[in-house]
Formats: structure tokens, sequence, C-alpha cells
């Protein structure tokens, strides 16, 4: 089956197969433009049928080693600013970045993997306070790591693919 076979399964919700969205996932992820997957990515962390974003993030950061780790967090980071630190994490993040290009705060993957997939909940969720344009970002990033969205479930899967499929007719 092809992509665009696969795609217009999701194009009308009422079609899609729960349980096939997980291997359609993997086809899309692997055929489908990057930016248009992680595009599909975020419309799940939008849906209202979907559990809230910091709840996903945490439960996805749970799940990634220690380099994925520090990368969703380094995008939640770029999204608050360096100001909003101390706040987070229980404070442990204005401890634990140092600041790179321009103030930006960077974990490393040892940095990462002491946080909690609470705190990064808390963090998510902050962040998309501050800039609910993180969810595009973070969206793009897991893109780039299925088998990590794929924890989220088949009903995250089958809107990732809607928005994927929306996508890719215009």
């Amino acid at each position: 089956m092809g992509l665009m076979d696969i795609l217009q399964q999701y194009a009308n919700p009422s079609g899609s197969n729960p349980d096939a969205a997980h291997q359609h996932f993997d086809e899309v992820a692997r055929t489908a433009p990057p930016d248009i997957v992680g595009k599909g990515v975020a419309d799940a962390f939008r849906a209202d049928s979907t559990p809230p974003f910091g709840e996903m993030v945490g439960r996805m950061f749970g799940q990634s080693n220690p380099e994925q780790q520090a990368g969703v967090l380094n995008q939640l980071l770029r999204s608050i600013g360096p100001g909003v630190l101390s706040a987070l994490g229980g404070g442990i993040l204005g401890r634990m970045s140092a600041p790179a290009n321009a103030g930006i705060p960077q974990l490393t993957p040892e940095q990462a993997s002491q946080m909690t997939p609470a705190q990064v909940q808390d963090i998510a969720t902050r962040a998309e306070q501050q800039n609910p344009s993180v969810l595009d970002h973070v969206g793009d990033f897991y893109a780039q790591h299925p088998q990590l969205v794929k924890t989220l479930g088949s009903a995250a899967l089958a809107i990732a693919l809607a928005g994927v499929a929306n996508r890719m007719r215009r």
C-alpha cells in the first residue's frame, strides 16, 4: 500500500483503522516530508481527544534515551527562554543549564536524564502557556523519532495521520 493510499484512509476520520495506525504511522513517517509529519504530530498535541500536551511529552520523555531527552528539553527551553528557568523543574533547570548561543540554555544528555517525566510534564505545560508554537517545534522534533510518537496510542496516531493526510492533499 502506497503513502497516498494509507493517508486516504485518514483523510476521513470515520474511515480510519485505529488498529492499523501504528503500522501506518511507521510508513508515513518514513516516506512523508518530515515537516508535514511534524505538523501532524502537533495536531495530535492540540486535539481535544488526546491527553494534554504536557502529559504526552512527559510520557514520551519517559520512553526516550538520554539524547532524545536532551533534544526535547532543549526544544522546550528555547521556547520559554532563560527567564523562566529558575521556577521550572523545582529549580533544577536553572542550576543545570549552561548558556549556549545568545543565552539560550542547553542541557546535556546526562543532565536531561536526571529529570523525571513529571518534571518534564510541568515544563512542557509551562512552555505551552508561554509560547503555544512550542507544540509545532516539539512536533517537528518527535517527527524524527516516530517510535516515541507511537507510545501515545492509536487515537493520537490517527489524529496525526489525519493531519498529514489533509496537508498532503493540498
